[in-house]
């Protein structure tokens, strides 16, 4: 299996098709997995296929990493478009995660002012409100929700948290007042023998509501561009997503469909 590990803090730059020239930063094991989805089409593979018993790196590593990585773009002088929390797992569980967002904003306006700070992010842990809070200090908290079913979310993401529900979910993203991107994959195909396919009518129509009652500033539609854990999933159609994204623009919220 063909898996996306990043074995650093800071890594990159790397040109993201969603967000441009992107500084990313990994808050979890440099080795390993560490997430509150188990989601059968993330590049960084299964968690169970990637225990690791290595510690988070702490709050001064990540500091002094990231500080040290501006300092060498900006004596080659390459200048980021962003800086995204991303890497081998969901960033917010990380215990100091609000004290890192600061400790960015801090050298983000020294190093590179113009620089976004994004966070890509399963929402599964905006019930903390520490956390909430952090994530209206960035510039972009891309946030997920790739259905208005639990049940194809249960097959899709496999959300950790037991009393994760997708009510549950429109209500703390309605805390942000708009404030946020969503994030939703589109893909089709089976998995452990279940058909999977959240670009239906009916699926579609679901998740529409839940965008509609939730009021984001922007939606992200995107599909499978690298190879998954699941082999039986399939890409939606650059066609399909632009469909799916007029529907959202009627709404009267912006759409960013990564092809």
């Amino acid at each position: 299996m063909s898996t996306i590990l990043f074995n650093e803090i800071v890594f990159g730059p790397i040109h993201s098709r969603r967000l441009g020239v992107s500084l990313g930063i990994n808050l979890l094991p440099t080795n390993g997995k560490r997430c509150s989805f188990d989601c059968i089409y993330c590049e960084c593979g299964y968690n169970k296929d990637f225990k690791t018993n290595t510690p988070l790196p702490s709050r001064t590593a990540v500091k002094e990493a990231l500080e040290k990585k501006l300092i060498e773009l900006k004596e080659k002088r390459i200048t980021p478009d962003v800086i995204t929390f991303a890497g081998n797992g969901e960033p917010t569980i990380h215990p100091h995660f609000t004290e890192i967002i600061d400790d960015t904003i801090t050298l983000r306006n020294e190093f590179f002012p113009n620089a976004k700070i994004s966070v890509l992010s399963n929402a599964a842990h905006i019930g903390k409100r520490k956390i909430v809070d952090a994530l209206l200090k960035v510039d972009n908290n891309i946030l997920k929700l790739d259905a208005g079913k639990l049940e194809t979310i249960q097959l899709m993401d496999r959300p950790l948290p037991k009393d994760y529900t997708v009510e549950k979910q429109i209500e703390l993203l309605k805390q942000f007042n708009g404030k946020f991107i969503l994030q939703t994959i589109f893909l089709r195909g089976t998995h452990d023998g279940k058909a999977i396919d959240n670009s239906t009518e009916e699926e579609v129509s679901a998740w529409l509501e839940a965008v509609r009652e939730i009021q984001p500033k922007e939606v992200m539609l995107y599909s499978i561009d690298r190879e998954t854990p699941e082999k039986q999933l399939e890409k939606v159609s650059i066609e399909e997503l632009q469909k799916i994204g007029k529907r959202v623009q009627e709404l009267g919220i912006k759409v960013n469909i990564a092809g």
